[in-house]
């Protein structure tokens, strides 16, 4: 499978990872209030195990919108996929550390990390917009913790810029869909 036409069975499979960018905001939203109602610790472990439901959520959202959620077994793009995992967990390592001695630095440096690992969809999905989230919820890490902002802000900050890039990416993949269905998946309807 050529490299454009692996991007086009992810985007087509996954809407544009429209639906793991909403999945994973959602899940940012509820660490946040479950921070706000339970407590601090509880609120990095509800990022932690929410975080493990990101993939499988991403792919039921993608087929209530009738796509696959499934791309190729010969897609080219299939271990970046896996292989961009390691920045995720390297940095939940990293920010939980962090925590036991500045438990306001676990958001921020959670938005850093997986803002660098966005940096990477453009190539998984071809939209420029991966570049733009990455740089955004980077900048967001940098900027709570430059400012010491309460705990739970980054949370919500993390969770409101992946809801609203979800549906630029949802429409940026509604434009790039195939008119007909690839390989058995569905298009996102004109």
């Amino acid at each position: 499978m050529e490299f454009k036409e692996s991007q086009k069975d992810m985007n087509t499979a996954y809407i544009g990872g429209a639906t793991g960018v909403l999945a994973s905001g959602f899940v940012w939203c509820i660490a946040g209030l479950v921070g706000l109602t339970v407590s601090n610790n509880a609120s990095m472990a509800a990022l932690f195990i929410g975080g493990t439901l990101i993939f499988p959520l991403s792919t039921l959202f993608s087929k209530i919108l009738r796509h696959s959620g499934t791309h190729s077994s010969n897609n080219a793009l299939r271990h970046l996929a896996i292989e961009n995992l390691g920045i995720l967990f390297a940095g939940l390592y990293i920010a939980f550390y962090v925590a036991q001695f500045n438990i306001a630095l676990f958001f921020p440096i959670m938005l850093l990390v997986i803002g660098a690992r966005y940096l990477m969809f453009h190539t998984l999905y071809g939209l420029k917009s991966y570049w733009a989230l990455g740089v955004l919820l980077m900048m967001a890490g940098m900027l709570c913790s430059l400012f010491n902002l309460p705990f739970i802000v980054g949370a919500f900050i993390g969770g409101i810029i992946e809801i609203l890039f979800s549906l630029v990416i949802f429409k940026q993949a509604k434009t790039a869909a195939p008119t007909a269905p690839a390989s058995g998946r569905s298009s996102v309807s004109k």
